[in-house]
């Protein structure tokens, strides 16, 4: 159990030109805890979480994070709307990012006590397993191999599958016009798999999906798949040479990354999430409502 009393004083938005191309931030100087307010927010200010005190919870993960004096949380960076870092300011903002937040919050972690550490995808598991970092929050769908070597608290966010194409394209409509086309996805990804395994065509993977997005404009490949919700992000920023083809062809459920057996930190979780509808509603609506995703709080498993 735990108690809310101490409000965050969070800062962050995202940098003034990537808000204004976005247009996926209530405000270019918003808090988390308070989208469009400036500097955080006093409590009966509309902060939409509060930093915990008092947390008591028998979870081997809040325990080593108790004793460092931090939480670190594993993120994506290059990923418009969900997580990323700005280049110039380092600020982190989006809705996995954000989530990030509001988990360490119920916990009892402050913005200054939080690291966030980003994560390519093929690095994900070990960093869980090797302690590198105490939950992952980026973009990342469970599936039953994963969950053999680690755990998941969720879903809180379900998408599908998707194509990114240049805006003038007119030859891509789906994944089964990709047969004789070269497509990206990255490294370690279910996208990456599932485009290799059920559908033809040439297929380069890259660290990064910026990097994809940078060959597609460049005419080095012709398509980037990964979930629609992250390839929105990219047409939000990029309208006129971005777009997205045809509709999703899966079903990606994003889960917050555990240690495997930490039954204590996913029950609070969870729980978390189960009872904060009017948390998660408001951070869908800042990040990525304006971007034209379409998406409903699922239920915890």
């Amino acid at each position: 159990m735990f108690s809310i009393k101490r409000t965050s004083r969070v800062a962050a938005g995202a940098g003034l030109g990537l808000a204004a191309l976005l247009a996926l931030t209530a405000c270019n100087s918003g808090s988390p805890t308070d989208p469009g307010a400036s500097g955080g927010a006093e409590p009966g200010e509309g902060a939409l979480w509060e930093v915990a005190e008092g947390v008591e919870l028998d979870s081997p993960t809040f325990e080593r994070a108790t004793e460092a004096g931090k939480i670190v949380i594993g993120v994506k960076a290059d990923q418009p709307g969900l997580g990323y870092e700005d280049p110039v300011t380092q600020e982190r903002t989006g809705f996995d990012v954000d989530i990030a937040r509001w988990v360490a919050a119920s916990l009892g972690f402050d913005e200054e006590e939080i690291e966030f550490k980003t994560v390519p995808s093929a690095n994900r598991e070990q960093e869980i397993i090797n302690g590198g970092v105490d939950f992952y929050v980026g973009t990342y769908s469970m599936t039953d191999a994963r969950d053999e070597v680690i755990d998941f608290a969720g879903p809180y966010f379900i998408t599908g599958q998707g194509l990114l194409v240049r805006a003038d394209d007119e030859e891509i409509t789906g994944p089964d016009d990709l047969a004789d086309k070269v497509t990206c996805s990255v490294t370690g990804s279910t996208p990456l798999q599932r485009i290799r395994e059920e559908y033809d065509g040439e297929v380069t993977e890259r660290q990064t999906y910026s990097e994809c997005v940078e060959q597609l404009k460049a005419g080095q490949v012709d398509a980037i798949t990964t979930d629609e919700a992250i390839l929105a992000g990219y047409v939000a920023l990029e309208p006129e040479e971005l777009k997205l083809a045809g509709e999703p062809f899966s079903e990606e459920r994003y889960g917050i990354g555990i240690t495997d057996g930490d039954t204590a930190l996913k029950d609070h979780i969870n729980t978390l999430l189960t009872d904060g509808g009017d948390v998660w509603t408001a951070l869908y609506e800042q990040y990525l409502e304006p971007a034209g995703v379409k998406a409903e709080q699922p239920t915890v498993d």
